[in-house]
């Protein structure tokens, strides 16, 4: 039996998505009845119960399926939606990007990658002088600039993607391997609800890290396009062509 915990948390996502992450519960149930139960009894991030808060983006709009690894292990950061560090608000400071944002090495990065691709940095020069620069221009009156977190994930969200990550908790106790090799079954789920839309075509897959990238060994994958990159906590993801190519176009960053 599931617990009431995850099918409550169910009823906080998207109408669509419901019937497709009751399925995903049950099919991750039946290979192992013992994980839900045991999750249920102890702590676990995110909290609030945000467990499916990637969810929101209705199932009809979803262009790109974003994975990540895990939740951030801090509660204040982790919103249950990948990438996005709920501990974050402001981007920019006269320094460059916001203290913040400096702490959470893989969003720093992105960040970069992002003025990279967007013609705003020089690709051999992504220091801390020349993101003042930018800085300077985002915080100038009248800038086009996008100014908080919650802009950055509203702009994703507008370019159709899903935000999610490969393990949906994160506890100390347990190695994200094993958490994500857990929601396997789930994801499989999300996977095959997307692959099968009718009339639409299948997202692109967009894996960052080692244990994103293993949903490629799931068969429905083969029904995808996908890019793949190093996590963003690598200094080199700043400097990748693939994901420079596709975020490029779509100037994240400048307020639509």
């Amino acid at each position: 039996m599931i617990p009431s915990l995850f099918t409550v948390g169910v009823e906080r996502s998207a109408d669509a998505w419901r019937p497709v992450l009751l399925r995903g519960l049950e099919a991750l149930n039946a290979v192992d009845p013992s994980y839900l139960p045991a999750l249920a009894k102890d702590e676990f991030l995110p909290t609030q119960g945000r467990l499916f808060a990637a969810f929101d983006q209705p199932l009809d709009k979803v262009r790109y399926v974003l994975v990540g690894e895990g939740p951030y292990p801090r509660e204040s950061s982790a919103t249950g939606v990948c990438f996005m560090d709920g501990a974050v608000k402001e981007l920019w400071s006269a320094q460059g990007l916001s203290k913040p944002v400096n702490r959470a090495t893989s969003l720093r990065n992105f960040m970069k990658m992002l003025m990279v691709a967007d013609g705003l940095l020089e690709p051999d020069s992504t220091g801390s002088e020349s993101v003042a620069v930018v800085s300077a221009q985002a915080m100038s009156p009248g800038s086009e600039f996008i100014q908080t977190l919650p802009d950055l994930q509203h702009s994703l969200i507008e370019h159709g993607f899903l935000l999610l990550n490969a393990a949906l908790v994160y506890r100390t106790h347990v190695p994200p391997v094993k958490e994500a090799k857990a929601w396997r079954p789930l994801l499989q789920a999300v996977l095959e609800a997307l692959a099968d839309r009718p009339g639409l075509p299948p997202p692109t897959l967009v894996l960052w890290g080692r244990i994103a990238q293993w949903l490629e060994d799931l068969p429905v994958v083969d029904r995808f396009p996908r890019l793949a990159a190093e996590h963003p906590y690598n200094l080199s993801f700043i400097q990748n062509r693939t994901m420079q190519d596709l975020f490029g176009p779509m100037h994240l960053l400048r307020a639509k």
